[in-house]
């Protein structure tokens, strides 16, 4: 192949390229979906009455460790480190590699961390990060469509690695998601967001202590 016919292959992704950066974080954003539907679940990020909805339920002077499943390209990251304390940190999960590269090129604070990995694996990269276990964890994975056994771990796992007093702080477009908290978390919160695309489910789930003690009695 000559330098012309090189030229000539090259040219498409130079236009894909400089399309992408014209986007930022939406055409991030956008390709993740589109190599991974089953694990983005939205062609849009959250919006900003979604995300404020959120974390009104979350005590941060007593946070110090807040995590997130699927942070995408850091729609919930920046507004979870702007209200978090000075020693506090943001541990995220996700397991597309694309998404985590970006949000460690783009995110340079010290609180945060993030992680290329599943959530169903959340006890072993908490406790990798010098933690017990987690104050908050929110998550906007697609429940609805992941794998089979996938959606029932992860919430089996979150529930044993959020503290008592903390919560499991959920959205989603369908409501399977709150099947699989319930079989957990006794005191389950309940929201929707119709200013949102498309208008979404939320749900806090607390992980209360005389629950708890009650349970283990």
């Amino acid at each position: 192949m000559n330098s012309t016919e090189l030229a000539r292959e090259a040219l498409p992704q130079r236009i894909k390229r400089k399309i992408k950066q014209g986007l930022g974080p939406w055409g991030v954003f956008f390709e993740g979906f589109l190599r991974n539907p089953v694990m983005v679940g939205s062609i849009v990020p959250s919006s900003r009455f979604t995300i404020n909805r959120m974390l009104s339920r979350v005590d941060w002077d007593n946070c110090k460790l807040f995590v997130e499943y699927g942070p995408g390209v850091g729609t919930f990251c920046r507004p979870v480190l702007n209200r978090m304390r000075r020693d506090g940190m943001l541990l995220v999960i996700d397991t597309n590699p694309q998404f985590i590269e970006y949000l460690r090129r783009t995110i340079k604070d010290s609180r945060f961390v993030a992680v290329h990995g599943s959530a169903a694996d959340v006890e072993d990269i908490v406790r990798a990060h010098g933690h017990e276990k987690a104050d908050y964890v929110l998550s906007g994975l697609p429940f609805s469509t992941l794998p089979d056994g996938v959606g029932p771990a992860i919430a089996a796992a979150t529930h044993r690695v959020i503290r008592k007093g903390g919560a499991f702080l959920v959205y989603q477009f369908t409501p399977k998601a709150r099947s699989y908290m319930a079989k957990h978390f006794k005191r389950i919160d309940n929201g929707l967001e119709p200013l949102n695309v498309p208008p979404c489910f939320m749900w806090w789930g607390w992980k209360d202590e005389e629950n708890e003690d009650a349970a283990a009695a």
